[in-house]
């Protein structure tokens, strides 16, 4: 079966040529095969494209109308394919970029305004998700996620490493005391993450191999981890959240560590998830080269805490 995407090409070329001849010697095919070309848009149409005689080839009134909807349809595209083409040496388009909701404020839009610097011809979605999210059903581009990857059919790559960390205000230990070990966090107020089962509203896991948790009372859980800062920095009480959501509060005294007898979990990673297609799109690519420079190899909230 003769494709027909390239039986409109010959078509419109003998059109254009005057002559079957004339069409196969500007296409490097035979005269045979242009006339099969023909021959098989015909068939397929169950009506005759052109008057032919000895002296001259002519449309016919099928061939006039057929002519106009294959110049539309081979510009068409062949525009398509110039902008598919474009795409693969200059990344363009719309991505859509799905992140953790506080993450993506702190460490995804201020990013924005350089990679558009750099990239000018793509434009950035960029949806705001706590909640896993499907990212070949909702007709995401590229995920961040922070937790371990379990076996997938999606592709993956490590941005940064997440530590985790305990903290509360100063006016809080000064008030509450400062416990010393993980079994004392029983005695004191604890501020507990929903959307967690290491950190979240009635157990918390320590050490290196999770071998240590502890049940803590939480008055106050959220499912958003500025919640939990704002209010630990209201003297609430202690939170166990990532580093990147506290670094700053930490750095400028606002927050203060707490080092227990078990050190924190080892967290998770920040991964770049994106469908496992064989030609990842360039706009992909880039964003994804780009967050792993901005990111590594010492995340920039990291910088200048001491971290055990």
């Amino acid at each position: 079966m003769l494709d027909r995407l390239t039986s409109m090409r010959v078509f419109t070329r003998v059109v254009t040529a005057g002559s079957f001849a004339a069409a196969g010697r500007s296409l490097s095919l035979s005269q045979t095969m242009v006339t099969k070309h023909v021959v098989a848009l015909e068939t397929h149409l169950g009506c005759t494209l052109f008057h032919r005689s000895t002296r001259r080839l002519s449309l016919t009134e099928a061939g006039k109308l057929f002519l106009e909807g294959a110049q539309k349809i081979l510009t068409d595209m062949e525009e398509i394919e110039q902008g598919v083409s474009a795409q693969r040496r200059e990344p363009r388009g719309v991505l859509r970029l799905n992140a953790p909701v506080s993450f993506a404020i702190r460490h995804v839009a201020p990013l924005i305004p350089e990679f558009h610097r750099r990239y000018p011809l793509v434009t950035i979605e960029l949806g705001l998700n706590d909640r896993p999210v499907d990212l070949i059903e909702e007709s995401w581009d590229l995920t961040l996620r922070i937790r371990q990857m379990a076996a997938s059919t999606l592709r993956t790559r490590k941005l940064a490493s997440i530590r985790f960390v305990l903290c509360a205000a100063p006016d809080y230990l000064a008030r509450a005391g400062t416990p010393r070990t993980v079994d004392d966090l029983g005695a004191h107020v604890c501020l507990g993450y929903t959307l967690s089962a290491t950190v979240g509203t009635t157990r918390w896991i320590f050490g290196r191999k999770s071998e240590k948790s502890v049940a803590v009372s939480c008055p106050l859980i959220a499912n958003n981890g500025d919640v939990l800062r704002e209010a630990a920095l209201a003297g609430q009480g202690i939170i166990y959240q990532p580093s990147f959501l506290v670094a700053d509060e930490l750095k400028f005294g606002r927050l203060r560590m707490i080092e227990l007898d078990y050190p924190p979990i080892e967290a998770s990673a920040l991964h770049a998830v994106y469908a496992p297609t064989e030609h990842v799109p360039l706009k992909v690519r880039v964003m994804i080269d780009y967050l792993a420079e901005r990111y590594g190899p010492v995340p920039p909230w990291d910088e200048g805490l001491h971290l055990a």
